[in-house]
């Protein structure tokens, strides 16, 4: 162990490798193609394959193969490992000169404050479709219990026609419904927001920013229904299932006794229910 935390370390101050390693927690816990990644960083295949190799040797991404395709992961055991010897060892005797400081951590009670309404935004690239169909089904199903945004980091212009007719048959209220870019919740006046989940990988891929009261984070990226091809009703069977995919993990999301569960529970459950649903 004494060898293994410089060497991570060293591989983190990398900040090429950095960045892979960012793009996957941010992607956690999907697995995700190098090919993917590759794209994402405008890395070349060669060069992302030595950052990915340093990576694995350091114990933090770990590696599976599914036919001809690899796919990665951040090693989360690698890194709490990190974590904990750099509390232990830098901090020693004296851990709380190592915390961060109180100003920039959320409030004990943050993720767990059943005094008003949770404030839950929902990012994708365009705005269009997926993280409005969320944003949709979380208000209607939330009891009251939420207030529900969504984003995009590069809205359209409109709102996809199929995503407006499957919200509409399910007896949705499309008033008000609007595409939205991510930078109007980023200012001063913005919600302070309690969970932030992105519904498609490419929002996932790029860089976040730093949300002010470490909200709540999820990924639950999923196949983007505007890309469908084929007939009209093939296009639109592509939207019913985005919205019945939404909506299975947003049902798992609303059922959870938040109330109840501390931040870490809260992580833990965010991230199965992309595993699960």
């Amino acid at each position: 162990m004494e060898q293994v935390i410089p060497l991570r370390l060293s591989v983190l101050g990398h900040p090429q490798r950095l960045a892979v390693f960012r793009l996957l927690m941010r992607r956690f816990p999907d697995r995700v193609p190098a090919g993917e990644i590759s794209t994402a960083l405008d890395v070349k295949p060669s060069t992302l394959s030595s950052y990915l190799s340093a990576l694995m040797q350091a114990g933090l991404v770990t590696q599976t193969r599914e036919g001809t395709w690899l796919y990665y992961q951040v090693d989360m055991g690698g890194m709490r490992e990190t974590l904990d010897a750099l509390m232990r060892d830098c901090c020693r005797g004296r851990p709380e000169l190592c915390l961060p400081s109180p100003s920039s951590l959320p409030k004990p009670d943050k993720a767990t404050m059943p005094s008003r309404p949770y404030n839950v935004l929902f990012i994708c690239t365009g705005n269009s479709a997926r993280s409005i169909i969320a944003e949709c089904l979380l208000r209607s199903v939330g009891g009251g219990r939420f207030d529900v945004y969504s984003a995009g980091t590069l809205p359209s212009s409109r709102l996809n026609p199929f995503a407006l007719e499957v919200l509409r048959s399910k007896g949705h209220d499309l008033s008000g419904l609007r595409a939205k870019n991510l930078g109007e919740f980023m200012g001063a006046d913005a919600p302070r927001f309690d969970f932030v989940f992105t519904v498609c990988d490419q929002a996932a891929n790029e860089e976040c920013p730093t949300w002010e009261g470490q909200p709540i984070s999820g990924h639950w990226g999923m196949p983007d229904p505007v890309k469908a091809e084929g007939t009209e009703a093939e296009r639109g069977l592509a939207f019913q299932q985005a919205y019945g995919t939404l909506k299975n993990r947003i049902l798992a999301f609303a059922a959870l006794p938040l109330a109840e569960l501390d931040r870490i529970s809260l992580q833990n459950a965010v991230d199965d229910i992309a595993r699960n649903h």
